[in-house]
């Protein structure tokens, strides 16, 4: 099978200069222990995640596993592509069990993401799974959600003043149009859309939803109720 000889979409830093290196790297070794032959895992982003998939590619290849993963966003896809494993998608397939980080994490297994802009595609993949890893250290903790980070909302450009008024009405206290760093005016994500970020005094169940019924808007960064089992680098 002919193959691109170009190096822009598989290039990936030193991982091993990275904070933590060696004890994230002991949980990524542990996460990809659990791979079987023959599974479908969503990949996620984030620091340990990206070792966990450069750890089961390795074991895909050493065991000749036949896996396949289904990426949360255009980066963890060039990483795959980086790693030589198989990538699928979840209209093809339903993953067994997922992986991914994220930016605050609750006593109860709350939790904020999307400062990488891909919560929506992480949304879907974690929701078709009953089986999830969140890999994070220990500063993403918090006593409650939203004490370092907003609330990441994706919304369509033309519904601005329309989510504004709405987030308003549901008790936002701050709302922020997320800037880009590599271009004038704001990011926009894999799906073309703009990201508030969004500060609530008090953040609840019913906030999810509530944002996501929002017309105009695609979804939003909390994820409640998903019931992770939180894996971390130890000190």
């Amino acid at each position: 099978m002919a193959q691109w000889n170009g190096a822009l979409p598989t290039g990936l830093n030193d991982l091993s200069k990275m904070g933590q290196y060696e004890s994230k790297l002991a949980v990524a070794k542990k996460l990809a222990a659990r791979a079987e032959h023959n599974q479908i895992i969503g990949a996620g982003s984030g620091s340990t995640a990206l070792l966990a998939l450069l750890e089961l590619a390795r074991r895909d290849r050493e065991d000749a596993l036949n896996l396949r993963f289904i990426p949360t966003s255009i980066e963890i896809e060039w990483a795959c592509l980086n790693a030589g494993v198989t990538i699928t998608t979840l209209n093809a397939a339903r993953p067994d069990w997922c992986f991914d980080g994220a930016d605050e994490v609750d006593p109860n297994g709350h939790m904020i993401k999307g400062r990488g802009g891909a919560m929506y595609r992480e949304k879907l993949v974690m929701s078709a799974t009953q089986s999830r890893f969140i890999l994070v250290d220990t500063t993403k903790f918090v006593d409650h959600l939203g004490q370092k980070f907003a609330v990441p909302v994706e919304r369509d450009a033309a519904a601005l003043a329309l989510v504004e008024s709405a987030l308003h009405d549901i008790g936002a206290t701050d709302i922020t149009i997320r800037p880009a760093g590599g271009k004038d005016g704001p990011v926009i994500t894999e799906q073309g859309n703009i990201i508030l970020d969004v500060r609530f005094d008090q953040i609840t169940a019913e906030h999810e939803r509530q944002i996501a019924a929002i017309p105009g808007v695609l979804d939003s960064g909390l994820f409640w109720g998903y019931t992770p089992q939180i894996l971390q680098p130890s000190e």
